[in-house]
């Protein structure tokens, strides 16, 4: 914090505290909506988020926390950008401002709406059954359109409800953006199918075993049980509660690793959540910048890290030791990567391989972008999703538990959310390349066991900085350049020709 603060700003941090405890008892909330809640406690917990929100809204909005920021702001213009008291005032100040843009009603609503609809999601995907969720998905979006009329500046109304998740960022920079990645990478999976098929690991893989295995894993990149948990959840997800209290959700299958794989992302958020520095704590910045960052920071883990050859010559022994040479498929390293490396086009998001996973979030954002136009009914969801999932990985879609009901984001309410595991995927390669030529010997370390190196070395270019420095910034100054998808595509595309023994990719 600075030496010498302004009258005003005990005033601000004290209103700040305030906020960021309702914000954490909704969190809290929404964890146990997800993880120990019974069903019928879903109207009830409906009417308590919406009452939430509405506080929340209040306070967020209220006269005299305008007042202030708006006697603080001279103050924060002419700080020095590093500082970070003037940081918390300008960045409270912007959330003051959009806040007041939208009706107190209008959030408590959303809340309602979309407490209510996750409860029945979870009924509708267990039935396949998009109908039964089609009403609750209709508000949903009602309201999101309404949401987005809050802002008529917006060049699109989709803006608005990105920048939600995504400061600063706008539908036609991920455009752009989506333009590069989708024909690079469906000629990058074409290319592939052509040279051959993907190996399959044969399980299976029991439950316990997978379980023991992610969390020793977990430990060794630094879940500590005095301040984390991990427990099970339809749709896998972290929750950052305050320092010394991370969540962590996975869903384990004995078919697969795929709940390995998840526990790692779900860590790699909480690394950041745990990551940001403590004095930032009760001030409504000491979370992640955006999803886009968080993003990077899970599937940096999940991928750079968890399917190099470098960690798994640690962590291959004890995956022999909990299930068998036969099912790894054989006790060799060099069969395992190629099995957890494979590109293999599919129906599900959170298990998709790191060259398909893109276009998942390609369709998906085109959809809500449609969805916000109304150029797309959300009766004509299922249809849509079909031929997109046809049209970009060449998969039919059997069911609606396989397509459009996969995902919780919609009857959460959170359009707007999905284009950022793609952006933050795009940054973590970038992060990856900066801190490879930074630390040095970096893969000699993941093969030893040891993340600590890495570790710290996000914490400081990245986390600590909490919601103080926008996104562009954090990206700019930890890896040099803006936000590029060149250092991804050129990952992929030499990590997929080599594995594959595909000459040209271009």
């Amino acid at each position: 914090m600075s030496d010498a603060l302004p009258d005003g700003f005990g005033d601000l941090r004290a209103r700040l505290a305030e906020l960021d405890d309702l914000s954490h008892a909704a969190r809290l909330l929404a964890w146990d909506q997800q993880t120990h809640m019974p069903p019928g406690g879903a109207p009830a917990r409906g009417e308590a988020m919406a009452t939430l929100e509405r506080a929340h809204h209040d306070r967020a909005t209220d006269a005299g926390l305008g007042a202030v920021l708006e006697r603080l702001a001279p103050w924060a213009a002419g700080r020095d950008p590093e500082d970070e008291a003037a940081a918390i005032a300008r960045v409270a100040l912007r959330d003051y401002e959009r806040a007041r843009r939208v009706p107190a009603d209008l959030t408590a609503e959303l809340a309602r709406a979309s407490s209510e609809a996750m409860g029945v999601w979870v009924e509708a995907k267990r039935r396949s059954d998009f109908p039964l969720l089609r009403p609750h998905l209709e508000r949903i979006v009602e309201l999101r359109r309404r949401m987005a009329a809050c802002f008529p500046e917006a060049e699109h109304p989709y803006d608005a409800l990105l920048d939600h998740y995504e400061p600063g960022m706008t539908t036609a920079q991920v455009r752009a953006v989506f333009a590069v990645l989708r024909p690079r990478l469906v000629q990058l999976i074409e290319e592939v199918a052509a040279s051959g098929s993907a190996p399959v690991l044969p399980g299976p893989f029991p439950v316990a075993g997978q379980r023991e295995l992610a969390l020793e894993m977990a430990h060794a990149l630094g879940f500590e049980q005095a301040g984390w948990r991990m427990d099970d959840a339809e749709h896998p997800f972290c929750m950052g509660l305050a320092p010394g209290d991370i969540r962590v959700t996975s869903r384990f299958s004995h078919q697969d690793l795929s709940g390995v794989f998840a526990v790692l992302h779900e860590v790699g958020h909480g690394l950041y959540e745990e990551g940001v520095d403590p004095g930032l704590a009760r001030t409504t910045m000491g979370t992640g910048v955006s999803l886009g960052i968080h993003e990077s920071q899970s599937r940096l883990w999940e991928n750079f890290v968890g399917r190099s050859r470098a960690f798994w010559e640690h962590w291959h022994p004890r995956a022999l030791a909990l299930f068998g040479d036969a099912a790894l498929g054989g006790g060799e390293l060099e069969g395992f990567l190629r099995a957890i490396n494979a590109v293999r086009p599919g129906l599900i998001r959170v298990e998709a391989d790191e060259a398909t996973y893109a276009l998942h979030i390609v369709l998906r954002f085109e959809l809500e972008v449609r969805l916000i136009e109304a150029d797309l009914a959300v009766a004509e969801l299922p249809d849509a999703w079909a031929q997109g999932m046809a049209e970009l990985l060449g998969v039919e879609v059997p069911d609606d538990a396989h397509g459009v009901l996969q995902d919780i984001h919609w009857a959460a309410g959170e359009i707007g959310y999905f284009p950022t595991y793609a952006l933050g995927t795009i940054v973590a390669a970038q992060l990856w390349l900066a801190a490879s030529a930074a630390i040095g010997d970096l893969d000699e370390r993941l093969a030893r066991g040891d993340t600590l190196a890495l570790r710290e070395w996000l914490r400081e270019r990245v986390h600590r900085f909490g919601r103080t420095i926008d996104p562009p910034d954090v990206v700019r100054r930890a890896t040099g350049s803006a936000l590029d998808p060149e250092p991804l595509l050129a990952h992929l595309e030499a990590k997929y020709r080599a594995r594959y023994g595909v000459s040209d990719l271009r």
